[in-house]
């Protein structure tokens, strides 16, 4: 690969760098590489679901050596490393905070007959949390594909109400908020383009950043679901033969080898 072709690294955590029960959840190689391209100049974000807490446990059971540049966390806000500790990006977590507020607000009076129908027909795990008046939990694939469909449903007669799913869970969140746009804000903040952009993701909630809009090289692990693999392979990117840690690092490689 030509010098500084490659400056932007996003990978989401669960499933694509980090797997849990695993002797090393994170690949020591994988971490090197990370390593040896920030020290190059290159920016590594995690872009994942999860929130703070959450993650830096992670992180630290995993024994990371190294730490990524920003964060996206909740699939939209942006924190930056500043000498180990992670501050807000600003003005976009302000901006973020400020048009789900309003959004959900505007469903307040909507959303208990939504949830009432919902209990009424699924055997599944549902709440609200800081970041979505609905989340479900569901105890199969099965039933979530019959919850998001709902769902999906009433977030089309809505034009800033989305859908994001990871697995067998679901919330609500605002159309203008993702792992996309966090990473498209991301770029214009450093002044990255897509075509210095590597992207690799494993579930549903990866896709709006696995696209040509936001990076040039698109990454999926072979246990990526199949919507995921779809997209990438789409898009001319590269569905990889290893798992999660491995796959990433291999087709970090196959870009610099460019």
């Amino acid at each position: 690969m030509r010098d500084g072709i490659l400056k932007l690294v996003s990978t989401d955590f669960d499933g694509t760098i980090h797997e849990d029960f695993a002797d090393a959840p994170i690949p020591e190689a994988l971490e090197r590489r990370l390593g040896e391209l920030q020290a190059a100049g290159v920016t590594w974000v995690i872009n994942t679901g999860r929130e703070m807490q959450s993650l830096m446990e992670s992180l630290a059971r995993s024994r990371v050596g190294v730490r990524p540049d920003y964060l996206v966390l909740v699939e939209r806000e942006i924190f930056k490393n500043d000498r180990g500790h992670y501050v807000p990006v600003e003005p976009w977590n302000t901006h973020c905070n400020r048009d789900h507020s309003r959004l959900f607000a505007e469903l307040a009076d909507e959303l208990p007959d939504l949830l009432e129908g919902l209990q009424s027909r699924y055997d599944a795990t549902f709440y609200d949390d800081p970041w979505s008046p609905l989340c479900a939990i569901a105890r199969s694939n099965a039933q979530m594909d019959a919850i998001e469909k709902e769902l999906l449903a009433f977030a089309g007669a809505r034009s800033e109400v989305t859908v994001v799913r990871n697995d067998v869970y679901v919330r609500f969140s605002h159309t203008g908020y993702s792992k996309g746009t966090a990473l498209g804000e991301l770029q214009r903040l450093l002044g990255i383009r897509p075509e210095e952009t590597l992207a690799a993701g494993d579930h549903l909630n990866d896709l709006p950043m696995l696209v040509p809009k936001y990076a040039r090289f698109l990454v999926a692990p072979a246990n990526a679901v199949p919507a995921v693999k779809a997209q990438v392979d789409g898009h001319g990117g590269w569905n990889m033969t290893e798992r999660t840690g491995m796959a990433v690092l291999a087709g970090i490689d196959r870009a610099l080898a460019l």
